[in-house]
């Protein structure tokens, strides 16, 4: 058996890029005796090698891209050296936002102050009222006219870059419509950590004065947990979409509009709005039947299971714990009753996505607030691989296309849909 640095270096890989075939299920890792490292068969990694070797493609269906920013584990993701869940609770998003910022190079260090973004980065821009429109769009509207205000956008110093990405993480925030009584600024909770540090300004105590109409310090918490943990996830769909962006070396904005678009579609950043429909269906009518209508007309049950995360996912483990020391208990014991009915019928364990529409769905937040949250934290990851992304080689994603007539070689011409 060998151990991850000799696997990953027979493979002429990064350890990360290792992990990333486990995830993608090339590799298969065995858990070592003492239970703290992962071991590899020497026959699968050679297999590998030769077949990498050969010119063959390693992975049919998704390219593999070496990253140092994120390492996607069983424990969830790990942050340069560090696991989210640790960060989740003790540093504020801001802090993890930098740590993500540095690089590879400076895992588990501070960043040099050079590289850190300048004072007041992280305050929102002055761009005007924003427009009567959704959140989702308040927030595209954001990084456009920070975009269009900023003459230099073309500056791609790391500095530079992390102080903009701040600005319009802060700015997205502040053109959030204010929900009802709480329009002053005395609504705002300041951030306190576990280890009694006080953060009145902090991004997530502005961010849950936005969203509840009741901030409150647990609350507070639980959204700064939510940004760390939601603030990278490898290469996910969005990412892929602003490494592309970036590859073509277009400036952050465009980069960020990318994302956004991205993650716009239901089956990504607005997955915890599905579950929100589910939370209020089994409050109205009971867990039994909003369980059954979902996988009726969805044929899924939203807010469970995982691609990466086969038995269960770290982030939602953590989010749930502090959603049950601060959500009423009726709402506690009925997202319980819910994991509890998935779990006796064999459906996969709870994601993220339920830990989130939970938080919004008890505490009085919009129904579209897990994917505004989730939108702000993906800024930090975002700009981070873009960061990663210029140290690469320009224009290097070009995929191939199977030419094939309509109707011959397995596609399919038109044909009616039923009414």
């Amino acid at each position: 058996m060998l151990e991850s640095d000799e696997a990953a270096r027979r493979l002429g890989v990064k350890v990360t890029t290792l992990y990333a075939y486990v995830s993608r299920g090339l590799l298969t890792s065995h858990r070592a005796p003492s239970g703290r490292r992962s071991l590899f068969a020497a026959d699968d990694v050679e297999r590998l090698a030769r077949h990498s070797r050969q010119g063959k493609t390693v992975e049919t269906r998704m390219a593999t891209v070496t990253t140092g920013v994120t390492q996607l584990t069983d424990e969830g993701p790990v942050y340069g050296g560090r696991r989210a869940t640790d960060l989740a609770l003790g540093a504020t998003f801001e802090e993890v936002a930098l740590r993500l910022w540095a690089g590879p190079d400076a895992a588990g260090t501070e960043p040099e102050p050079d590289e850190r973004p300048e004072p007041g980065a992280w305050e929102a821009l002055d761009l005007g009222p924003p427009p009567e429109v959704s959140a989702s769009d308040r927030m595209r509207w954001v990084v456009v006219m920070a975009g269009a205000r900023d003459r230099l956008r073309a500056d791609l110093r790391r500095q530079v870059v992390t102080a903009k990405a701040a600005r319009v993480a802060a700015s997205m925030v502040d053109a959030l419509t204010r929900p009802g009584p709480a329009a002053t600024a005395r609504s705002e909770v300041a951030l306190v950590l576990p280890d009694g540090r006080e953060r009145p300004g902090a991004l997530a105590a502005r961010l849950t004065a936005r969203l509840s109409p009741e901030p409150d310090p647990p609350l507070v918490r639980m959204v700064n947990a939510a940004l760390v943990l939601m603030a990278d996830h490898e290469l996910a769909t969005s990412t892929m979409a602003v490494r592309v962006a970036a590859s073509t070396r277009a400036d952050l904005y465009d980069v960020l509009l990318a994302g956004l678009g991205t993650i716009a579609g239901p089956l990504h950043g607005g997955a915890s709005q599905q579950v929100t429909t589910l939370l209020d269906g089994a409050r109205r009518h009971g867990v039994e039947r909003a369980v059954n209508d979902s996988l009726r007309w969805q044929g899924v049950l939203p807010g469970f299971g995982h691609s990466v995360y086969k038995h269960g996912d770290a982030r939602c483990t953590m989010l749930l714990a502090l959603f049950e020391q601060s959500a009423p208990p009726e709402d506690v014991e009925l997202v319980r009753d819910l994991v509890r009915l998935a779990a006796d019928h064999d459906i996969p364990p709870p994601n993220v996505d339920l830990a989130l529409a939970s938080m919004a769905w008890a505490t009085g937040m919009p129904p579209d607030a897990g994917r505004t949250l989730f939108t702000v934290a993906r800024v930090a990851g975002w700009t981070a691989h873009y960061l990663e992304e210029l140290e690469e080689r320009p224009l290097r994603y070009r995929a191939r296309a199977v030419y094939a007539t309509p109707g011959r070689s397995g596609v399919a011409g038109p044909r009616s849909v039923p009414s």
